[in-house]
C-alpha cells in the first residue's frame, strides 16, 4: 500500500512539473513555397534570431548533405557552436516550385519579443541567398505571406 501511495505522489508531482513545460511552447507551422528555377533541390535553413540578427536557434534544415550547409551562410556562421544539435531537424531538400510544411515548437517567450524567423537558401551550382526571408515572429505576422529575395517564393507561419 505504501508503494502505491509513493507511486501516486510521484506521478502527481511529475504531472505538475510537466504541465507548465507543455504550456510554455506553441506549435508553429512553417509553410514555404519555392520559385521555379533550373537546377537541383534547394538547401534551406530556417532559424530564429534576436532583433539584432544574432542567431538564437535552428528550427529546420533541408538538404541532407552536410557539406553544402556552409552555403547557408548566415545560419552556418551563427550555428557554429550548435552544429551537433541539428540531428533530427534535418530533411530532404525541396525542389523547384515545390512546397514544404513543417511544424515546430517555439517557446511562448520568443513570440512578440523581437525575434525573427529567417531563411537562408542555396542551390547547387546556383546562388546563395543569406536572409532570403526575414519576418518578425509576432502574432500580427502569423498567416501573412512574406516573399523571399532568392529561391523562396512565399513563406507563412501559423500559430
Amino acid at each position: 500500500m505504501r508503494k502505491m501511495k509513493r507511486l501516486a505522489v510521484s506521478l502527481g508531482l511529475a504531472a505538475v512539473i510537466a504541465v507548465p513545460a507543455i504550456a510554455e511552447t506553441k506549435t508553429v507551422t512553417l509553410s514555404t513555397t519555392l520559385k521555379s528555377y533550373d537546377g537541383n533541390g534547394a538547401y534551406l535553413a530556417i532559424y530564429l534570431t534576436d532583433a539584432q540578427g544574432k542567431f538564437h536557434s535552428t528550427l529546420r534544415v533541408l538538404g541532407r548533405k552536410a557539406k553544402y550547409h556552409s552555403h547557408l551562410r548566415d545560419w552556418s556562421r551563427g550555428n557554429a557552436f550548435e552544429k551537433r544539435k541539428i540531428d533530427g531537424i534535418t530533411g530532404a531538400s525541396v525542389g523547384s516550385g515545390q512546397s514544404l510544411k513543417v511544424s515546430v515548437d517555439v517557446a511562448d517567450a520568443l513570440i512578440d519579443a523581437g525575434y525573427q524567423i529567417r531563411i537562408d537558401s542555396s542551390v547547387e551550382n546556383g546562388r546563395d541567398n543569406p536572409a532570403d526571408v526575414v519576418v518578425p515572429l509576432t502574432s500580427a505576422n502569423a498567416s501573412k505571406p512574406t516573399s523571399g529575395k532568392g529561391y523562396v517564393k512565399s513563406f507563412t507561419f501559423d500559430m
